[in-house]
């Protein structure tokens, strides 16, 4: 599996809820690169957001969070990027404070 020749899309896209939603599993004989998460704020309040990659198996929480409890301000844009590696069966799941948060991850997927 080669990275460097993925052609990069959209994995996944959500609002938010107050529980632990699962958006994106990684298919059976896969590898996704996680490169982007953009996260909107639509209300006028801050809202916190949870943010976790799951591996198969195991659930959501602390022990696999890429953000557990961040803020994100009114109105506004929160942009990660880095690298992530799921493996087949692995999970992002995501949550929030409150409704008015939508998620947008993008990266690739190799096999």
């Amino acid at each position: 599996m080669a990275f460097q020749n993925v052609v990069g899309n959209r994995l996944a896209q959500a609002a938010l809820t107050t529980s632990y939603v699962t958006i994106y599993t990684t298919p059976i004989l896969t590898r996704t690169f996680v490169k982007n998460i953009d996260l909107v704020n639509t209300t006028s309040g801050s809202l916190t957001f949870f943010i976790s990659l799951v591996p198969k198996g195991t659930a959501a929480g602390a022990a696999n969070a890429l953000f557990f409890g961040s803020t994100i301000s009114a109105n506004s844009t929160y942009q990660w990027t880095g690298t992530q590696i799921l493996t087949p069966g692995d999970l992002i799941s995501v949550k929030a404070s409150g409704a008015g948060v939508t998620v947008t991850i993008s990266g690739g997927e190799a096999t």
